[in-house]
């Protein structure tokens, strides 16, 4: 298990691992600029966010064995550079970073998906039920599973060969059937917007005030991605009222705003880059 990053050492903070660091780390800097950057730098930039060199290094290792990071070599020197697949990873994070917390126009539909993956493929099974909430999808019945946006998940499908198993639809709900009671039922709202107000007390209160701007920057970005990547983005009338995710995503991008400038002056000093050819 990779090593979990709680800077106040006192468990309060969100539990974040190497892994979502790096992610975060690599979105910033890397992430089509056409550069590899060198692995003592990203050791360096990890340090200083509490993850110890072993710690990055395993990390590091089992990315680039799912095919996220390629190594570049340059005489004794590694640098690290984005696979197709990591940059393609890559990109999608950062659409969900920019992207809206609410969904404010929906049409009243909803995409209703079903599917039927045999035992004998249990963990291409579990992969989709890790994907589909990716996209959004929450179970709302065994072998049902519902969200309110249209996105494509035949890529998703295919990529697993598992187009055959499932069916999608696009419905509206009737008679007795309550959208909002459909929304309870199929996602912990309520949990989500506890992950929301515990984001918004750590960062209004500076909990890692000790940090430099660019691992604050670092650690905003991860501590959103793992919170958004759990919320379907609901229409407002599904959610209930003051919902927490709009203030938390204002906070969000005004910090990542303030610390953008001086955390790639940081980075600028800490990572040596090489254009990758």
């Amino acid at each position: 298990m990779p090593e979990a990053v709680d800077p106040a050492g006192d468990g309060s903070a969100l539990v974040v691992r190497p892994e979502a660091l790096l992610l975060a780390l690599l979105g910033d800097h890397v992430l089509d600029r056409g550069i590899a950057v060198s692995t003592g730098g990203v050791l360096a930039v990890l340090g200083r966010l509490g993850v110890g060199e072993h710690a990055t290094r395993a990390t590091l290792s089992r990315m680039s064995r799912r095919g996220l990071l390629r190594t570049v070599r340059r005489g004794r020197q590694a640098f690290l550079g984005l696979t197709e697949h990591g940059t393609a990873v890559l990109r999608d994070g950062q659409r969900k970073l920019d992207g809206d917390i609410v969904d404010r126009h929906w049409d009243g539909r909803w995409t209703l998906l079903s599917f039927s993956v045999p035992e004998t493929r249990r963990a291409d099974r579990h992969a989709l039920r890790t994907r589909l909430g990716w996209f959004g999808f929450g179970l709302l019945r065994s072998g049902l599973w519902v969200s309110t946006a249209a996105a494509d998940i035949a890529p998703a499908l295919a990529e697993l060969d598992l187009l055959d198993h499932a069916e999608v639809f696009r419905a509206e709900p009737f008679m007795w059937t309550d959208p909002a009671r459909i929304a309870r039922e199929a996602w912990d709202l309520p949990q989500i917007a506890t992950g929301y107000d515990e984001f918004l007390r750590r960062w209004t209160d500076r909990a890692y005030g000790d940090l430099d701007d660019l691992s604050q920057r670092i650690r905003l970005g991860a501590e959103w991605l793992l919170l958004i990547r759990r919320d379907p983005v609901l229409p407002p009338e599904l959610l209930p009222e003051a919902w927490p995710g709009t203030r938390a995503a204002a906070l969000f991008r005004t910090l990542r705003h303030q610390w953008v400038r001086p955390a790639d002056k940081l980075a600028a000093e800490l990572l040596e880059s090489i254009v990758e050819e």
